[in-house]
């Protein structure tokens, strides 16, 4: 679909998938049942936007939102447990997040 429609395509499941128009293909690392929560495609998006306020390309951007998320999800999983996790959460870890990815 990403080639289809000319634009960066995100799939969020088990496992998110990233597709660009010119076939380059990702999928995320990340199947954790506290990101299945109301709202955490909202977070997802807002990750992603972040990155291209940041000047980031729409693929990159993707990617890193992306697996941002995926991390964020990862530390509200330790923290909190894999239920009851809801989209606040994910974006409260999303610093940690940052600060770990830059390491």
């Amino acid at each position: 679909m990403a080639a289809k429609w000319g634009h960066v395509v995100v799939l969020k499941g088990a496992y998110t998938v990233v597709a660009a128009p010119d076939g380059r293909v990702t999928v995320l690392p990340f199947a954790n049942p506290a990101l299945a929560t109301a709202g955490s495609g909202d977070v997802l998006a807002g990750a992603i936007v972040g990155m291209r306020a940041q000047g980031l390309a729409a693929f990159e951007a993707a990617l890193v939102g992306g697996y941002l998320h995926g991390l964020a999800g990862e530390l509200a999983r330790e923290s909190l447990g894999d239920a009851g996790v809801v989209a606040g959460d994910l974006a409260a870890m999303l610093p940690l997040a940052i600060r770990r990815l830059r390491g």
